[in-house]
This record gives structure tokens, sequence and C-alpha cells, in this order.
């Protein structure tokens, strides 16, 4: 997979169009992979907008946007999903190896997102569950080592649309006969795979 389109990446984030656009357009977070149309965000790219709405959900775009920016001020210059960041009140703190560090206000007690907060569901600013980032549905998996973190049928190298496409169209087949092209995709995960097609398609025409 050369890099995540902008519906999947929204499926996978629970941010919207507008959003990506309006932080590539800003600079927040421009996608690695290709800024052309269509934009094509990396692996990376989706922690890091996992971070940016987590953060959202509890403190303004502003503090966020000044946080990001002070990153470079200390010479923290690595991805913004390398950094562990914290939130308490107005204020936003990173994890360095010498402990938190401010980057907005005053330093105080903090909550620190690690990376299994992360991933894990949360609910975001608009009040929209946002998946498990490691399985966005019970039989989907999405593992950084497998084709560079595109989601795939559990246990397999099996894309997710890759099933969907096989179940939808002209050429369909049923749930039931998957098996005899892909033995580990049984019919309840291949559900989950086109349940995740339907929301990424749901996202581009959004």
């Amino acid at each position: 997979m050369t890099g995540f389109p902008a519906d999947l990446t929204m499926a996978l984030t629970g941010v919207t169009k507008y959003q990506l656009a309006n932080w590539r357009r800003t600079g927040l977070l421009v996608p690695e992979i290709s800024t052309e149309r269509p934009p094509l965000y990396s692996f990376r790219d989706l922690v890091a907008l996992r971070t940016v709405a987590k953060l959202r959900a509890s403190t303004s775009l502003q503090r966020i946007r000044r946080a990001f920016s002070n990153l470079g001020e200390f010479d923290l210059t690595d991805h913004p999903s390398e950094y562990r960041f914290a939130v308490h009140g107005k204020t936003i703190a990173v994890w360095t190896d010498e402990g938190f560090m401010d980057l907005v206000q005053e330093p105080g007690q903090y909550e620190l997102y690690t990376l299994e907060t992360i991933y894990r569901p949360f609910v975001n600013m608009r009040g929209e569950q946002v998946v498990d980032f490691e399985r966005p549905r019970p039989r989907l998996e999405v593992n950084a080592r497998r084709l560079g973190g595109w989601p795939t049928i559990e246990g397999s190298r099996v894309p997710f649309d890759t099933v969907a496409d096989a179940l939808t169209g002209d050429m369909a087949i049923r749930a039931e006969d998957l098996r005899r092209f892909y033995p580990g995709v049984t019919p309840v995960a291949a559900q989950d795979a086109l349940d995740l097609a339907q929301e990424v398609a749901s996202r581009r025409s959004a």
C-alpha cells in the first residue's frame, strides 16, 4: 500500500474532511506521503491525527497548534506521532527524557496520553465514537508491520477492501464462498470488512 487515502484516514481517526484540509493548509499536520490530490497519509500520520483528535476532545485547537509549533522551539523535531502528550486545564505538555515539558502554560498535574490511550476507542469533540485503531471492527486488524498498517482480516494479510470488493459489484460472490479464495476469511469477518468499506465510502461522499 502506498498510503492511506482521506476517506480511510477519516474512518480510522474520527477526523472530518474539513479538519484534514484545514490542518494540511495551516501546517498542523501535513501528510508525509503526498500533499497533492488526492492527499495520502502515512501510518505515522494516522497516529498523529488520532492524537490531535484525542487532545481536541478536551482542549482548544489554538492550544494544540501552539503546543505543536513549540515542539521545534525545544528541538523536538521528530514526527508528532513519536511524542506522548498530556493535558491539564489550559495547558498541554509533552513527555521528554527529562520528564514533562510544558508547551503552553504552567506545568501541573497531567494525564499522559500513551500510545495505548491513543489507540483505544474514544469520544471526539463532536461526541462521536472513534473506532479502536488496532481493531476498527471486531475481526479486522491494523498492524504497522503488516501491509504498512492497512486494515486486514484478523490473522491474515488479506486487505479489508479486497474482501469488500469481492462481496459487491457485478461479479459479487457470497460471503460463505469467500473461503474458496481466502481460506482464513469467515462470513462474519467478511461482514466486518464490508461494514468498514461502507463507512469509508460514506466518509468519501460526506
